[in-house]
């Protein structure tokens, strides 16, 4: 039990440690990896090197949005506020990824497609993913910190809305979408991602993710500390009505 204990105090103090430095390394990594390492892509040309920020974006998206699905679990199950924060903190990192996922799509699409936005289904449910958990934050923002019931039926909306990450990812299965097919987890006889572009890509995806996790612990602690401030100014005055 103490091991366990010391085990996840390690853990949480790395968030101070170890991702600053790792991030940092691992985002100059990309950076060059992106631009200089990777080769041109023969027929999109040097657009193609969003795809390095795209697709690690897209599951720095995904894994925000199920710490987000876990946390709302949690919630719902054993009524812990520090939970709706960390819910709240991964919400808001995971909107971020998904406005930069829906951005440089939009960027690389103008070239190839000639259009900046289509109404392709993976576009289309990827756009109201971030509608949703937009509105997960609005919502659950006008409500105090320590509203219970608030807390409950946000992450009941954030265990619905989440339902949409599968869709989204099977959208380019599903329905006949401009989107391309996967190339990196892909099913036999789809097109295959060159070597040196799927070790680039293999960097991006831990840059972006550990820059993703980073952002969470950070802007958790944020949500946590506000709790604490909230429950002291309620303290002082119910002190002071007495």
């Amino acid at each position: 039990m103490n091991a366990a204990r010391a085990l996840l105090g390690a853990a949480h103090a790395a968030r101070w440690t170890a991702l600053p430095p790792l991030t940092g390394v691992a985002m100059l990594a990309l950076i060059v990896g992106a631009v200089i390492v990777a080769p041109r892509e023969a027929v999109e040309g040097e657009v193609q090197r969003l795809f390095y920020i795209h697709v690690p974006a897209a599951i720095a998206m995904y894994i925000a949005y199920g710490i987000t699905f876990v946390a709302s679990l949690v919630v719902l199950w054993r009524r812990d506020l520090r939970a709706d924060a960390v819910a709240r903190a991964a919400t808001s990192v995971g909107v971020l990824f998904t406005a930069l996922v829906l951005a440089t799509g939009a960027i690389w699409g103008q070239p190839i497609w000639g259009v900046w936005w289509a109404w392709d289904a993976r576009l289309t449910s990827t756009l109201v993913l971030l509608l949703l958990f937009g509105g997960y934050l609005l919502a659950r923002s006008l409500a105090d910190e320590h509203d219970e019931q608030a807390a409950r039926f946000a992450a009941i909306f954030a265990v619905v809305a989440f339902l949409d990450i599968p869709i989204i990812n099977m959208s380019v299965r599903w329905w006949r979408t401009l989107h391309p097919q996967p190339i990196v987890l892909r099913m036999p006889g789809d097109q295959a991602l060159p070597d040196a572009m799927l070790a680039v890509l293999a960097v991006g995806v831990v840059a972006v993710v550990l820059l993703a996790l980073w952002l969470v612990a950070l802007r958790a602690d944020t949500e946590q500390l506000a709790q604490r401030a909230a429950a002291l100014r309620a303290a002082v005055d119910r002190r002071e009505d007495a």
